[in-house]
């Protein structure tokens, strides 16, 4: 049996300018890119479209999504549970919305997550498993917990990127839930979009976000800032919002900052400010997660079914990272063929998922419980 290889790599994204990841980067990036969507037109579904290597960030769609729940240097979830009021938790739970939008790296995507694929990991005692439900469209399905703190998170998520011409739009459709099992909380939040600009060159997450308490009526409405061709209106990396109460509609503080620096809180009644979300702070000096259990490793994890592919880019040899990459590609296709073949339908191993017009995908969790991963995230990451 041909020995698994598991390649894992930093958290990957850019605080202040600073690549924190292990990809190098190819010459002629806009070339590239200009090259890639010549064909595309305006307006394209761009879900099915291959990325060669190049672009590619040694980090599958799962391992992103799963880092900004793992991957920061306090415990922002435990803040969540700590608070001593409704609106001390519903305060912390805006603040650790903010820190799942990491900074992104312009040029750089995510391999597109095969069917199937797992990403399942462990830092302290919150487990996180992460599974791709959905290859067409995209469906990725999230499920924490944490039973000395007692809550847990779910997430349904299914981008959908479009082509623009001047611009690849990134539409992030889904739904997220994070339970406070003690108080008896049930929080939703969505998220905003990403939006990738070719000229000038610039990534960055735009739209709204919406956070509220069913239990509480506590509210939120976030606004990711955005900045025009010449760079007026505003930082692109702000951020404006409000929690409001929802049965009187009444304003009770006031969000602002950039997501990439410091986040305010201003008290409406009192005037007071302090700042809730400092990232330099939770985001600097993030660390590899580490192998604790090589046996114990799925073959459907992130880090082995990419793993060639990222031996690959991290040693600059683009030719093996692309005969890698699609090999795990013809793979799929191969598997599809033979389900067709065999008129079998896929179904999950670790979710139930359902659609509906109205309320879109739905993934829920098989077990009530994650167990403890054979991947670790260090205490100090």
């Amino acid at each position: 049996m041909e020995e698994k290889r598991i390649v894992l790599t930093k958290p990957y994204f850019s605080l202040d300018g600073d690549s924190c990841g292990d990809h190098q980067k190819p010459p002629n990036l806009i070339q590239l890119i200009l090259s890639l969507f010549k064909n595309v037109r305006p307006g394209a579904d761009l879900t099915k479209l291959q990325l060669p290597p190049h672009f590619n960030s040694t980090k599958s769609f799962l391992q992103y999504l799963g880092e900004s729940i793992y991957c920061v240097n306090s415990d922002m979830l435990g803040k969540c549970n700590s608070g001593k009021t409704p609106l001390e938790r519903f305060i912390a739970v805006v603040a650790w919305c903010i820190s799942t939008m990491r900074p992104l790296i312009y040029g750089s995507a995510p391999y597109n997550a095969i069917l199937g694929e797992t990403h399942h990991v462990t830092r302290g005692t919150l487990n996180v498993l992460l599974e791709q439900v959905s290859h067409h469209p995209p469906v990725t399905a999230l499920h924490a917990t944490d039973e000395k703190e007692n809550l847990e998170v779910l997430c349904c998520t299914y981008p959908n990127p479009k082509f623009y011409g001047t611009s690849v739009e990134v539409l992030m459709h889904g739904k997220r839930q994070l339970k406070l099992l003690n108080h008896g909380e049930t929080y939703i939040l969505s998220s905003p979009n990403i939006s990738v600009k070719f000229i000038p060159p610039r990534i960055e997450w735009t739209g709204s976000c919406t956070i509220r308490c069913l239990e509480t009526g506590l509210e939120a409405e976030l606004s990711y800032g955005k900045k025009s061709f010449l760079g007026f209106r505003g930082n692109p990396r702000s951020i404006k919002g409000k929690i409001f109460d929802s049965s009187s509609s009444k304003p009770l503080f006031e969000i602002g900052g950039q997501w990439d620096r410091t986040i305010t809180l201003k008290d409406l009644d009192r005037g007071e400010v302090r700042v809730i979300y400092n990232a330099k702070e939770v985001l600097s000096g993030l660390k590899t997660p580490i192998v604790n259990d090589p046996k114990g490793v799925w073959p459907s994890e992130s880090a082995v079914v990419w793993g060639e592919v990222n031996e690959g880019i991290l040693t600059g040899d683009w030719e093996k990272a692309t005969e890698a990459k699609r090999a795990v590609e013809e793979n799929q296709r191969e598997l599809l063929k033979e389900r067709k073949s065999k008129g079998e339908t896929w179904i999950p191993k670790h979710f139930v998922v359902s659609y509906n017009k109205e309320d879109g995908w739905d993934c829920s969790p098989t077990e009530k419980i994650i167990s403890p991963a054979p991947i670790v995230v260090p205490f100090n990451c």
